[in-house]
């Protein structure tokens, strides 16, 4: 028995936890999908079988599932819990190239890439997933990809965070996501990811977050009371998003930033 539940969830990706109750030796045939799937487990594990070849999976062993593929799974442990990361073919293509070739299927998962697969899981309670997904899978096709985007190792970042930085100044609307963005930009999201990182040394996703408080701020000042109608302009997911965003950035809720402006604008002149 399967269980899902979607922690993230966009047009071009979705994020799932997948609870498997499954106990069984033999092989069981899955209907061949259409997405891409990268597979990446948390406890327990099983066995993939697809082309002929086998895979025990374990927190160390991943994998990488491509359209068409007949899989045949098995369960000779018991269950396992596993996270999902299903990307539409655009993506992967954006991420991976036009006629990406693997190296295999199962995914070696080491420190570090356990240690981006926990922080996409953390990004999206936070409700800022994109760039944590794309630097994910960007880690995956650098491995197993043998016909990987160049990358080019900073060629020309300083022209394109200049044109990304313009667009978001803009209030663009694909400047709501690193993968919209990065469309508009005619680059992969993986390469506008790192560039804002070698450039500025924060991610994209911090400076977006970066603009959009002080464009809160000016709102404050100008008398803005609704946080509610504040978070839905300004492209926070929520309310709670864009206090947890003020407080990460300034230390201070919307709240106590309002009184504080409030304080600064009443106070006598001298």
């Amino acid at each position: 028995m399967l269980s899902f539940v979607d922690l993230a969830a966009r047009p071009e990706f979705t994020v799932s936890v997948v609870d498997c109750q499954d106990d069984h030796r033999g092989w069981s045939a899955e209907t061949p999908r259409a997405d891409v799937r990268l597979v990446l487990v948390h406890r327990g594990g099983f066995r993939r079988r697809v082309r002929g070849l086998q895979a025990d999976l374990d927190r160390t062993v991943g994998y990488v599932g491509l359209p068409g593929e007949e899989e045949q799974f098995a369960h000779p442990a018991g269950g396992d819990v596993c996270t999902s990361i299903s990307l539409t073919a655009g993506l992967w293509r954006a991420v991976a190239g036009d006629a990406p070739r693997l190296t295999g299927s199962a995914l070696y998962v080491d420190g570090r890439l356990d240690l981006a697969h926990r922080r996409l899981l953390a990004a999206t309670r936070s409700g800022d997933s994109a760039e944590h997904l794309v630097r994910l899978v960007g880690e995956v096709v650098e491995r197993m990809v043998t016909t990987r985007v160049p990358d080019a190792a900073g060629a020309g970042d300083g022209a394109l965070v200049a044109r990304a930085r313009d667009v978001i100044g803009a209030g663009h609307p694909a400047a709501e996501g690193l993968i919209p963005l990065a469309a508009l930009l005619g680059v992969s999201p993986y390469r506008l990811s790192r560039a804002f990182t070698r450039e500025l040394g924060v991610s994209l996703t911090r400076y977006r977050n970066r603009v959009r408080v002080g464009r809160v701020l000016d709102r404050l000042e100008d008398g803005e009371t609704s946080l509610a109608c504040l978070a839905a302009d300004l492209g926070f997911a929520d309310q709670a998003h864009l206090s947890r965003t003020m407080r990460e950035h300034l230390g201070h809720t919307p709240t106590a930033l309002r009184k504080l402006l409030l304080r600064a604008a009443a106070a006598p002149s001298r």
